[in-house]
């Protein structure tokens, strides 16, 4: 939630409710008295007017999920200023004797009055509803943001045990070069050795075959 629209909201309540007394206070009073009055609350509806206009271009900026809530806050707070200036009105409306006045207080200021008193409550009533439920948006963020670290940190791992693998493939690569290298090189050798002992048994047999002659032409 914005701090910013929460103090505009907390100086709207202020300002309504004081306007509110003031609405009552002018219903008593007569001629100058109660045109001064009326001018206060006046000037106290411009203020309030301004304070809205302040909280919806603040709610418009904030993130969707946030803005939903605030607006809805805010036709509220309409309805409640609308209500305010139809009690102005009424008030401020011609040049009323004091039985008419009476009967104005009487009947229908005091069911207007009455009827923004219940409009007060439940837009207390819904204004607290909106913040559970901007709480719950916020448990619901903080439950995201938690699963979305818990995410990161697993691709994290799985990243680093993808270079470990990584990494024992090339070893594991790398040792079999090494011993098909060294299969050539003992192959290489068998053969040379094979070579030699042909040789070898080839000079053994002229060998014998030259003393057996030798040993021939002597005994002749």
């Amino acid at each position: 939630m914005s701090g910013i629209f929460d103090g505009y909201e907390r100086q709207y309540c202020e300002l309504s409710s004081n306007l509110s007394r003031k609405c009552t206070a002018a219903l008593s009073l007569d001629g100058e008295k109660k045109k001064q009055k009326i001018s206060e609350v006046k000037a106290g509806l411009e203020d309030a007017e301004a304070l809205i206009r302040k909280m919806d271009l603040e709610a418009r900026n904030l993130q969707p999920n946030v803005k939903a809530v605030l607006l809805a806050k805010l036709r509220e707070y309409k309805s409640d200023l609308n209500n305010l200036k139809t009690e102005v009105k009424r008030i401020g409306t011609g040049n009323l004797n004091a039985a008419a006045r009476d009967e104005l207080l009487e009947a229908g200021m005091t069911d207007a009055l009455m009827a923004s008193g219940d409009q007060r409550s439940r837009l207390m009533m819904a204004t607290e509803r909106l913040n559970h439920s901007s709480d719950r948006i916020k448990d619901s963020r903080r439950t995201m943001l938690e699963t979305e670290e818990l995410g990161v940190s697993i691709l994290q791992d799985l990243h680093q045990q993808r270079q470990s693998l990584l990494h024992a493939h090339n070893t594991l690569h790398g040792v079999d070069d090494n011993i098909g290298k060294s299969k050539r090189v003992l192959t290489a050798i068998s053969r040379r050795m094979n070579r030699n002992k042909w040789m070898i048994s080839a000079i053994i047999a002229v060998l014998v075959v030259a003393i057996i002659l030798i040993l021939y032409f002597k005994l002749k």
